[in-house]
C-alpha cells in the first residue's frame, strides 16, 4: 500500500501533485481527501475527483480576487491549475479526450491569474519557433532590470510549463536567478492545440529558446543554464550537445539511449529484446496484450504514441533509436550535472551518459534512504534543488571553462 493508492499508477500520480506542496502547488489535506473519493484504477471516478477539487479551489481564488485578497487569490489558483493538471493524467494519450482539452485549458487559466499576480509578476510569452511560437512564462528573480543568471527549463514526456514553475521556477528565482520555463513539441499546448510532435534533435527546439532569452536585457549571456526532468533528463543533454551558448547543463535524470531502455524494460525473451527495433508480428501480438494487461504500462504506451505521433508500438520502436546520446555526449562543452536517483527506472542510464562526458561533469545520487530515490527526486524536491542549485551556484561563479575532465 503506497501513501494513499496500491494502484502504481494512481499512487504516482498522488504523490506527484503533493510533491509541489512545498512551492505552493498542493495542500496535503486536499490531495488527501480527493485521493479518497477516488474508485482505484477508475480513470473518470480520478478525473471527477481531481475537477471537482480545483473547480472548489478555483472558486475560492475567484472569491478572494473579488474581495481584493491577491496573496490568498494567487495561492488557491496555484493549486487549483495544479489540480485540473492532475485531473487528466489518466486521460493522457490519443484519440484525445474532449476532457483532458477542457481540463488543460483551466490549469492554463488558473495559471495564468496566479502568475499576474506573484511579485514580480511571471510574464507569459511567446517563443518564435519554425513559423509558429512555443509558450513559456519568464520567472524574474527581481525588478532591478540588471542582467541575472537565467535557467531554462525543458519538460518531458507529460509535464507542462506551468508544473514547471514548481518543479524549477520557484526555487530559481529564491536563488536570484531568472528563470523560463517553455513547453516544446510534444508538449503542452504545442501537443494539444498545435499538434506537434516531439523531434530528437532538441537543440533544434531550445536554439530559439536560447534567442528568445538573449533578446532580454535581464538575462545574463554568459549565465544561461538549461534543465530537463524526467524525459527532459535526455533532451537537456542532446540540446547542450549542439548548443553551444549553454553555460550548465542539468540532467534529471541522466539518460542515454530510449531504445536501450525500451529493451531492458520490455516484458519480452532476451532474445527478442535483442532484435529490437525489429520485432515479429506475433511477438509484437503478444507484447501489445500484456501491455493492454497492465494499466501501467498501457498508459505509458499510449502516452509516448501521442507524443511522438504515432500509430503503432512497432513504430515506436522504429523512431527510438533517434532519441540517443551515443555519439553526441562527447560534443557537450559546458559543466554537467547528471543525476541518479535509486528507484527511479530511467535513471538507470545516468552512469553511462556521465562516463561519456568530456565537459566538467559532476553525478549525484539520490538514495531511497534520504526520502530521494523516486523519479525525479519527487518526494525531496527541495533536497534536490539544494544539491543541483548549489552546483550552479559554484558553475556561475567560476570562470567559464570547456576543458574536459
Amino acid at each position: 500500500m503506497g501513501l494513499f493508492f496500491s494502484d502504481p499508477l494512481f499512487e504516482r500520480f498522488a504523490v506527484r501533485a503533493l510533491s509541489h506542496a512545498p512551492y505552493g502547488g498542493a495542500d496535503f489535506g486536499e490531495c488527501f481527501v480527493t485521493a479518497s473519493q477516488i474508485t482505484p484504477g477508475d480513470g473518470d471516478s480520478w478525473f471527477r475527483a481531481w475537477s471537482a477539487t480545483a473547480d472548489r479551489v478555483s472558486e475560492i481564488a475567484d472569491a478572494c480576487a473579488a474581495a481584493g485578497r491577491s496573496v490568498s487569490a494567487r495561492e488557491a489558483w496555484l493549486r487549483a491549475s495544479n489540480y485540473y493538471r492532475t485531473a487528466w493524467l489518466p486521460l493522457f494519450g490519443a484519440p484525445v479526450d474532449p476532457r483532458l482539452v477542457e481540463a488543460f485549458d483551466r490549469e492554463a487559466e488558473a495559471f495564468a491569474r496566479a502568475a499576474a499576480r506573484m511579485q514580480p509578476a511571471v510574464e507569459a510569452v511567446e517563443i518564435p519557433y519554425e513559423g509558429t511560437s512555443l509558450p513559456g512564462y519568464f520567472h524574474r528573480a527581481d525588478d532591478s532590470g540588471l542582467p541575472r543568471p537565467t535557467l531554462i527549463a525543458t519538460n518531458g514526456y507529460d509535464a507542462t510549463v506551468h508544473e514547471a514553475h514548481f518543479a524549477h521556477a520557484v526555487a530559481a528565482v529564491r536563488r536570484g536567478y531568472h528563470c523560463l520555463t517553455f513547453d516544446g513539441p510534444g508538449q503542452g499546448r504545442p501537443l494539444i492545440h498545435q499538434g506537434l510532435v516531439f523531434r530528437p534533435d532538441w537543440e533544434a527546439v531550445v536554439g530559439p529558446v536560447v534567442d528568445y532569452a538573449l533578446s532580454r536585457p535581464e538575462v545574463d549571456p554568459q549565465r544561461i543554464a538549461l534543465i530537463g526532468w524526467s524525459f527532459g533528463g535526455y533532451l537537456a543533454p542532446r540540446a547542450a550537445s549542439g548548443e553551444h551558448r549553454l553555460a550548465a547543463c542539468i540532467a534529471d535524470p541522466g539518460q542515454w539511449d530510449l531504445l536501450e531502455a525500451l529493451r531492458m524494460t520490455m516484458p519480452l525473451p532476451p532474445a527478442v529484446s535483442e532484435r529490437l527495433p525489429e520485432i515479429a508480428p506475433a511477438d509484437l501480438e503478444a507484447l501489445e496484450a500484456q501491455i493492454r494487461s497492465n494499466p501501467y504500462l498501457h498508459w505509458t504506451f499510449r502516452r509516448a504514441l501521442w507524443v511522438h505521433g504515432l500509430e503503432s508500438l512497432a513504430d515506436y520502436f522504429r523512431i527510438a533509436g533517434a532519441y540517443s546520446l551515443r555519439g553526441r555526449a562527447e560534443r557537450i562543452r559546458c559543466p554537467t550535472f547528471v543525476a541518479w536517483a535509486e528507484a527511479d527506472p530511467i535513471a538507470r542510464f545516468a552512469d553511462q551518459l556521465y562516463a561519456a562526458l568530456q565537459c566538467p561533469r559532476t553525478l549525484v545520487r539520490f538514495t531511497t534512504a534520504e526520502g530521494a530515490g523516486g523519479h525525479c527526486e519527487e518526494t525531496a524536491r527541495s533536497l534536490f534543488h539544494q544539491r543541483a542549485y548549489d552546483w550552479l551556484d559554484a558553475v556561475f561563479t567560476s570562470p567559464r571553462t570547456s576543458d574536459p575532465v
